[in-house]
């Protein structure tokens, strides 16, 4: 009888099921390269201006209700910075078997 070994995660850290191959993308953290269904993706949303400035601008802006644009990037990270940033989270054996997606949150708009 061959000895099977054990396996850790029913998708290998991946997502690529028949794939064969994917492309590689480069850390936006490290430069490092990692394929592209390994990596840990997440869109950032952030303004343009900081936030010290928002006000200096809506002054001397000739719009009384001018919206301020936001920056939209989509970061990729190895796994190695997606656990430093905390960006994920290493879990136990029972943990890794749950594969609910964690909950959403959208920031609230003030009104």
């Amino acid at each position: 009888p061959d000895p099977i070994m054990t396996k850790k995660r029913r998708n290998g850290g991946r997502n690529k099921k028949g794939r064969g191959h994917v492309p590689y993308i480069r850390c936006d953290n490290c430069a490092r390269a990692c394929p592209k269904d390994k990596a840990v993706k997440r869109f950032l949303i952030k303004n343009m201006v900081e936030q010290a400035a928002v006000r200096d601008i809506a002054e001397a802006s000739v719009y009384d209700t001018y919206v301020l644009p936001k920056l939209y990037i989509k970061m990729q990270y190895c796994i190695s910075c997606a656990i430093h940033s905390k960006q994920v989270r290493n879990r136990s054996h029972e943990g890794r078997k749950d594969r609910t997606p964690p909950p959403r949150f959208r920031p609230r708009r003030k009104e």
